[in-house]
């Protein structure tokens, strides 16, 4: 009885446990490194999905910064009526990646990936990964070229053509573009720490 007890508590206890982790936001997400200590996993689901696709983990760092920075539940604001009133959202996009929900269909039967989600970091890095890829495959876009694969992230393979006439998304692609070198400098001081860290939590 005494066992059942103890076991029951230790398992309240890891339920908690993996809810916080996966629900709350990083202290810092301008800085890779300090993500990354607080979420080692995360590093392991960012690597995984830089080896699978070739896409290199500080440009996945920040597309997820520019989208969601980081937030699992992040949705569009809703749009107002009259200025005033709560209207509906102007997109299905939502969790890290802020994927809308055709095009992350799309992912999970290309992928197999058929129970991912978009409020798990680990899947939301996947689907970064393979839309990336599918961006170089279709458009030419190297995989490092942060300027030309958020523009193509943003605005969908079909629209990307036009992006020179949109000074909107050519200043979010810039932002993204100089995030993404923030985060390849800082983890040039890190990642070799981070990737003898071999243990497994779960």
């Amino acid at each position: 009885m005494e066992n059942m007890r103890i076991l029951k508590n230790n398992l309240i206890i890891l339920i908690i446990f993996l809810f916080s982790s996966c629900s709350s936001i990083p202290s810092n997400t301008s800085n890779s490194c300090s993500i990354f200590k607080e979420r080692y996993l995360w590093f392991k689901h960012a690597k995984n999905s830089e080896e699978k696709w070739g896409t290199p983990v500080y440009l996945q760092l920040a597309i997820v910064k520019m989208e969601s920075d980081f937030d699992w539940l992040a949705k569009p604001p809703r749009q107002k009526l009259f200025k005033v009133i709560p209207y509906k959202r102007p997109s299905s996009s939502f969790g890290y990646s802020q994927a809308v929900n055709g095009t992350w269909e799309q992912y999970k039967k290309e992928t197999g990936n058929k129970l991912a989600v978009r409020t798990r970091f680990k899947d939301s890095v996947d689907f970064i990964g393979w839309y990336t890829n599918k961006s170089s495959t279709i458009l030419k876009i190297p995989k490092n070229d942060a300027f030309k694969q958020y523009v193509a992230y943003h605005e969908g393979w079909g629209n990307y053509k036009h992006y020179k006439k949109n000074k909107k998304i050519i200043n979010l692609a810039k932002r993204v573009e100089k995030q993404s070198d923030v985060y390849k400098n800082q983890l040039k001081k890190c990642r070799t720490l981070l990737s003898r860290n071999k243990y497994i939590i779960f």
